[in-house]
């Protein structure tokens, strides 16, 4: 365990501070320095506390039954604490809109992602960009534009960089309030070993992939983006090999998640958990031999059908992995999408286990994360 805690330490130093060309190269105070480096430090001291990071999407936008209330959080008013991480979505940045495709204002994902570094919690991005080819969102799969637009002088290609520069400048654009930039753990292209987005696999080539990820690291890194934690995010698997197979390569992922979700009520917990243990084994051998962090970068089972799934089905499967953090998707508004959350809101018949679950000393909200 230590030599793998030392590995993990020495990745958090090297890959994650300015661009894959430095993977190589002995670490140095620059690469130390940078805002990148600070989080994956932070969150491999998580590893080596057998702790894990609690999270939930859009958390303070909106929730059951109001948004953009400020200071609100079904997951505060639950638990009383604010998640230790918060994810946001930059869908439609690419775009050059002012709002996310979840109707979030960019400006408002900027001051909370600020709001949350400042009470000591996590920020984590993802992001569901509109298909180039197309013009149809992420699930719009009536064109695969992925092995044109990684052509360098193609037009999909010109489009593409132009997309991601956009995205780039957004995470650049976090920043503190002495102009420090604000780390934030960044999730491109996820759930591509499924094929409900253009980037999955049955739209585009295992080199294509790794082509695609590849390009965008390197547009962020001529935008000098040293603020995000790069993290790599299967969805479902059908063998643990399957996990390494579009892997782009250590010099341009941090950390190695799993995104899985469990469908229906106590019926599909076994499916949920040979699912889930199939992916963390996979991210699990991949960290044997290169040392990076785990993560259960999505999940959640929507409507909390089963009303202790917190702790019986959820902490299990974190007691079993090193898993550094724990993201459940969002809590739409019950009058926008019925039954659409993941963590439970205030009266729900999940609630108390729920507040048990976070009470537990392992398991880290805002402001319990060591600095």
């Amino acid at each position: 365990m230590k030599k793998l805690f030392a590995g993990i330490v020495c990745a958090a130093t090297l890959t994650a501070c300015g661009g894959a060309q430095k993977s190589s190269e002995a670490a140095d105070s620059t690469a130390v320095a940078t805002p990148a480096a600070t989080m994956l430090w932070r969150l491999a001291a998580v590893v080596a506390d057998s702790a894990v990071v609690f999270g939930h999407h859009d958390d303070t936008a909106y929730g059951h039954d109001w948004s953009y209330e400020p200071g609100r959080s079904d997951v505060l008013e639950t638990s009383g604490r604010y998640p230790g991480l918060m994810n946001w979505d930059l869908g439609l940045v690419e775009l050059g809109d002012s709002v996310q495709l979840d109707g979030v204002p960019l400006a408002f994902i900027r001051s909370e992602v600020l709001a949350q570094h400042e009470r000591g919690g996590i920020n984590a991005i993802s992001w569901h960009p509109r298909n180039p080819a197309s013009g149809g969102d992420s699930w719009d799969v009536s064109a695969a534009p992925v092995g044109e637009a990684v052509k360098p002088g193609t037009a999909l290609n010109d489009t593409l960089r132009v997309w991601l520069g956009r995205a780039a400048d957004f995470v650049c654009s976090l920043t503190d309030g002495s102009g420090r930039r604000i780390p934030v753990l960044f999730r491109p292209w996820h759930e591509h070993t499924g094929s409900w987005f253009w980037w999955g696999k049955e739209h585009c080539t295992p080199e294509e992939y790794k082509a695609l990820w590849r390009l965008t690291r390197e547009v962020f890194d001529a935008r000098g983006v040293d603020n995000a934690v790069w993290v790599y995010s299967p969805d479902r698997l059908d063998s643990v090999g399957e996990y390494a197979e579009r892997y782009p390569g250590d010099g341009y992922v941090d950390i190695l998640g799993a995104d899985a979700y469990h469908f229906g009520g106590t019926e599909g917990i076994s499916d949920f958990n040979a699912r889930a243990r199939r992916q963390l084994a996979g991210a699990m051998a991949l960290s044997a031999r290169n040392g990076k962090l785990i993560a259960l970068s999505e999940t959640g089972s929507e409507g909390l059908p089963v009303s202790d799934w917190y702790s019986k089905v959820l902490a299990p499967l974190l007691a079993e992995y090193p898993v550094a953090y724990v993201c459940v998707w969002r809590n739409a508004r019950h009058d926008v999408k019925p039954g659409h959350f993941y963590a439970p809101y205030k009266g729900h018949p999940a609630e108390a286990d729920f507040r048990s679950f976070t009470e537990n000393p392992r398991v880290l909200m805002a402001g319990e994360i060591k600095e």
